[in-house]
Protein backbone atom coordinates (compact mmCIF):
# COMPACT_ATOMS: atom_id res chain seq x y z
CA UNK A 1 0.00 0.00 0.00
CA UNK A 2 1.48 3.39 -0.98
CA UNK A 3 1.98 5.70 2.14
CA UNK A 4 0.82 9.22 2.62
CA UNK A 5 4.32 10.81 2.79
CA UNK A 6 3.27 13.97 4.59
CA UNK A 7 1.24 11.85 7.45
CA UNK A 8 4.60 9.69 7.59
CA UNK A 9 6.81 12.60 8.20
CA UNK A 10 4.85 14.80 10.67
CA UNK A 11 2.42 12.08 12.49
CA UNK A 12 2.79 8.67 12.26
CA UNK A 13 6.54 8.44 11.74
CA UNK A 14 7.31 10.79 14.38
CA UNK A 15 5.11 8.58 16.78
CA UNK A 16 6.87 5.31 15.68
CA UNK A 17 10.26 7.60 16.49
CA UNK A 18 9.26 8.88 20.01
CA UNK A 19 7.70 5.33 20.98
CA UNK A 20 11.04 3.73 20.32
CA UNK A 21 12.99 5.99 22.50
CA UNK A 22 13.92 9.20 20.46
CA UNK A 23 13.72 12.68 22.28
CA UNK A 24 13.74 16.51 22.18
CA UNK A 25 16.68 17.47 22.06
CA UNK A 26 19.16 14.64 21.14
CA UNK A 27 21.57 14.28 18.18
CA UNK A 28 21.17 11.46 15.85
CA UNK A 29 22.51 9.57 12.80
CA UNK A 30 20.30 8.57 10.26
CA UNK A 31 22.91 6.16 8.65
CA UNK A 32 21.55 4.82 5.11
CA UNK A 33 19.18 8.03 5.22
CA UNK A 34 18.16 7.26 1.64
CA UNK A 35 15.49 10.19 1.16
CA UNK A 36 14.58 10.61 4.57
CA UNK A 37 11.86 8.50 5.27
CA UNK A 38 13.03 8.58 8.95
CA UNK A 39 15.19 11.39 9.10
CA UNK A 40 12.31 13.80 8.33
CA UNK A 41 10.00 12.97 11.42
CA UNK A 42 13.39 12.05 13.65
CA UNK A 43 14.16 16.17 12.90
CA UNK A 44 10.16 16.73 13.92
CA UNK A 45 11.36 14.45 17.51
CA UNK A 46 14.36 16.00 18.19
CA UNK A 47 13.34 19.50 17.39
CA UNK A 48 15.13 22.75 17.07
CA UNK A 49 17.23 22.17 20.16
CA UNK A 50 18.69 18.40 18.40
CA UNK A 51 19.96 17.82 15.61
CA UNK A 52 19.89 14.81 12.77
CA UNK A 53 22.64 14.21 10.82
CA UNK A 54 21.44 12.00 7.44
CA UNK A 55 24.24 9.76 6.45
CA UNK A 56 24.20 8.27 2.52
CA UNK A 57 26.34 7.71 -0.42
CA UNK A 58 24.05 8.98 -2.49
CA UNK A 59 23.95 12.65 -3.63
CA UNK A 60 20.78 12.67 -5.21
CA UNK A 61 19.40 11.25 -2.44
CA UNK A 62 20.79 13.67 -0.09
CA UNK A 63 19.83 16.34 -2.26
CA UNK A 64 15.92 15.10 -1.92
CA UNK A 65 15.78 14.58 1.75
CA UNK A 66 16.85 18.35 1.98
CA UNK A 67 14.55 19.26 -0.24
CA UNK A 68 11.72 17.75 1.98
CA UNK A 69 13.59 19.03 4.90
CA UNK A 70 13.23 23.26 3.12
CA UNK A 71 9.61 22.18 2.27
CA UNK A 72 8.64 20.94 5.94
CA UNK A 73 10.47 24.19 7.59
CA UNK A 74 13.69 22.15 9.02
CA UNK A 75 16.85 23.17 9.59
CA UNK A 76 18.36 20.84 12.04
CA UNK A 77 19.41 18.42 9.38
CA UNK A 78 22.72 18.12 8.12
CA UNK A 79 23.43 16.29 5.43
CA UNK A 80 26.58 13.75 5.32
CA UNK A 81 27.42 12.25 1.70
CA UNK A 82 29.93 9.68 1.88
CA UNK A 83 31.86 7.39 -0.31
CA UNK A 84 30.03 4.42 1.05
CA UNK A 85 32.79 3.71 3.37
CA UNK A 86 32.29 2.18 6.68
CA UNK A 87 34.58 4.44 8.64
CA UNK A 88 33.70 7.61 9.10
CA UNK A 89 34.66 10.70 10.16
CA UNK A 90 32.08 11.30 12.82
CA UNK A 91 32.99 12.49 16.07
CA UNK A 92 33.90 9.63 18.38
CA UNK A 93 31.09 9.42 21.08
CA UNK A 94 28.58 12.07 19.91
CA UNK A 95 25.90 11.01 18.85
CA UNK A 96 22.63 10.44 21.33
CA UNK A 97 21.07 8.00 18.63
CA UNK A 98 22.04 5.88 15.19
CA UNK A 99 18.97 4.48 13.32
CA UNK A 100 19.98 1.84 11.26
CA UNK A 101 17.18 1.42 8.88
CA UNK A 102 16.85 -1.01 6.33
CA UNK A 103 20.92 -0.79 6.49
CA UNK A 104 22.43 -3.94 7.10
CA UNK A 105 21.71 -6.15 4.60
CA UNK A 106 23.68 -9.98 4.01
CA UNK A 107 23.55 -9.07 0.44
CA UNK A 108 25.27 -5.72 0.57
CA UNK A 109 27.96 -6.53 3.48
CA UNK A 110 29.41 -9.19 4.31
CA UNK A 111 29.84 -10.60 7.42
CA UNK A 112 32.83 -9.47 8.09
CA UNK A 113 31.61 -5.41 7.06
CA UNK A 114 28.49 -5.21 9.07
CA UNK A 115 30.79 -6.16 11.76
CA UNK A 116 33.24 -3.28 10.63
CA UNK A 117 29.92 -0.95 10.63
CA UNK A 118 28.98 -2.52 13.84
CA UNK A 119 32.04 -1.52 15.37
CA UNK A 120 32.46 2.11 13.73
CA UNK A 121 28.82 2.57 14.82
CA UNK A 122 30.20 1.54 18.52
CA UNK A 123 32.69 4.24 18.50
CA UNK A 124 30.58 7.06 17.39
CA UNK A 125 27.68 6.26 20.02
CA UNK A 126 28.51 7.72 23.29
CA UNK A 127 27.34 6.48 26.87
CA UNK A 128 24.52 4.71 26.96
CA UNK A 129 23.22 5.65 23.53
CA UNK A 130 20.66 4.09 21.70
CA UNK A 131 20.90 1.94 18.81
CA UNK A 132 17.76 1.40 16.85
CA UNK A 133 18.06 -1.54 13.72
CA UNK A 134 15.25 -1.80 11.33
CA UNK A 135 16.49 -5.72 10.29
CA UNK A 136 14.28 -5.56 7.31
CA UNK A 137 16.32 -8.35 5.56
CA UNK A 138 18.32 -10.41 7.88
CA UNK A 139 17.10 -12.73 10.45
CA UNK A 140 16.30 -11.28 13.63
CA UNK A 141 18.28 -13.88 15.78
CA UNK A 142 21.29 -13.07 14.04
CA UNK A 143 21.47 -9.96 13.33
CA UNK A 144 20.99 -9.20 17.75
CA UNK A 145 23.60 -11.91 18.11
CA UNK A 146 26.14 -9.34 15.72
CA UNK A 147 25.24 -5.54 17.17
CA UNK A 148 25.04 -7.52 20.25
CA UNK A 149 29.17 -9.12 19.84
CA UNK A 150 29.84 -5.63 18.12
CA UNK A 151 29.52 -4.12 22.14
CA UNK A 152 25.63 -3.26 22.46
CA UNK A 153 23.19 -4.50 24.82
CA UNK A 154 19.45 -5.47 23.77
CA UNK A 155 17.07 -3.61 25.04
CA UNK A 156 13.64 -4.13 23.27
CA UNK A 157 11.68 -5.32 20.62
CA UNK A 158 8.68 -3.70 18.17
CA UNK A 159 6.52 -5.14 15.78
CA UNK A 160 5.18 -1.70 14.08
CA UNK A 161 3.94 -0.44 11.17
CA UNK A 162 7.17 1.10 8.77
CA UNK A 163 8.08 2.38 5.71
CA UNK A 164 9.92 0.52 2.91
CA UNK A 165 10.57 2.02 -0.44
CA UNK A 166 7.16 4.01 -0.48
CA UNK A 167 4.90 1.69 0.65
CA UNK A 168 3.68 0.65 4.14
CA UNK A 169 4.49 -3.14 6.01
CA UNK A 170 4.69 -4.47 9.27
CA UNK A 171 8.09 -5.54 10.23
CA UNK A 172 10.65 -5.15 13.16
CA UNK A 173 12.76 -2.66 15.06
CA UNK A 174 15.14 -3.95 17.23
CA UNK A 175 16.65 -1.31 19.92
CA UNK A 176 20.05 -1.77 21.59
CA UNK A 177 22.18 0.69 24.29
CA UNK A 178 26.06 1.11 24.32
Amino acid sequence: MNYNEEKWMTVEGVELLQEIGIKRGQVVLDFGCGTGYYTIPTAFVVGRSGRVYALDKDGDALDELMEKARKFGLSNIAPVKTSGELKTNLESNFFDVILLYDVLHHYYFSWEERERLLKEMHRVSGEGALLSVFPKHMNLTKIRKEVEDAGFHFKNRFFKKLIHYYNYEEGHILNFYK
